[in-house]
């Protein structure tokens, strides 16, 4: 393992924080397929995204699991912003820093995310062919959660309200006053309005996987990329690349793992449903994460050889 910084290609006054894994044996002098792990929207690299990265290097790859821009240990001003353009090419900029390491192949590089880390993999490999392979967990399409809701029951025109609120807070950001933010999961327990929701609280905000860096909230101003943004935009035409959705079967996010099956145009791609497991549990959930990198792991080196 190798902690690592580099600058952001698309904005070379940010530089990305990571963290790289090798496989077993590993020889600098040979080259090994590669895979880029994006955290959730309020995660850091040293959480779930770090297990499946260092889950899938055992598996013959070296991954990177790596801080969002503006986010984590990476540079960028205002801190935690959540602009989902800039996430999604964040994982193209990853791919550039791969393909400049003399041991990874070029060639044949892969991506997976968690929750909204899914949804911008799922909308880079849309823009970049350099992505070989594309796995999910807990997929999120984090404009259409924040548009309709966790279950998927309001409608997208009842959101115009947030893109107020998002416009209104760049204007007090302008004027210098504080930066105004809003929560990217329940930010006390009593703000949870369900179990899984709860367990999100629980997950960020407790020694169950809290960690310093992960406040758990973004900027207000974030709204305005975020309402109007579709992680799966054009998937029907351009995401052709072999995909794997890992969902829990109890999931009230698993609507958007089905969504993003049924838009992709790719004629190699699966769902697997983990039984009994909610959208937190494969983040840290032991035997939930097994049975997904269980699946995960051959999926990439069947595709990625």
């Amino acid at each position: 393992m190798s902690k690592v910084s580099f600058p952001n290609s698309n904005n070379k006054t940010v530089t990305l924080s990571a963290v790289v894994n090798f496989p077993d044996g590993f020889d600098e002098r040979r080259t090994y397929p590669a895979i880029v792990v994006s955290h959730p929207g309020g995660g850091v690299k040293e959480q779930t995204a770090g297990t499946y990265a260092k889950k899938l290097a055992e598996h013959g790859f070296v991954t990177i699991a790596y801080d969002a821009s503006y986010q984590g240990e990476s540079s960028g001003e205002p801190r935690q912003l959540e602009n989902p353009y800039i996430r999604t090419k964040d994982v193209s900029a990853v791919v550039d820093y791969l393909t400049t390491l003399p041991y990874v192949d070029k060639t044949h590089i892969g991506a997976m995310g968690i929750c909204a880390g899914a949804g911008y993999t799922a909308n880079a490999a849309i823009q970049d062919r350099r992505i070989k392979a594309v796995g999910t967990v807990s997929a999120v399409n984090i404009g259409s959660i924040f548009r309709n809701g966790w279950e998927n029951n309001v409608k997208s025109a009842d959101a115009l309200p947030l893109i107020d609120a998002g416009s209104n807070a760049r204007t007090l950001d302008a004027s210098g006053a504080a930066v105004a933010t809003m929560p990217l999961a329940p930010l006390t327990e009593k703000d949870a309005p369900n179990e899984e929701l709860r367990q999100a609280w629980e997950y960020y905000h407790t020694s169950r996987a809290e960690y310093a860096t992960a406040p758990g909230f973004a900027t207000l101003r974030s709204l305005n990329q975020i309402i109007t943004y579709d992680a799966y935009h054009m998937a029907e035409t351009y995401l052709t690349q072999p995909l794997l959705i890992v969902a829990g079967s109890q999931a009230g996010s698993k609507w958007m793992s089905d969504d993003l099956f049924d838009r992709a145009a790719s004629k190699d791609k699966a769902l697997h449903l983990v039984e009994g497991a909610n959208h937190m549990d494969l983040y840290d959930g032991q035997k939930f994460v097994e049975e997904a990198i269980s699946v995960l792991a051959p999926f990439f080196q069947a595709k990625l050889k």
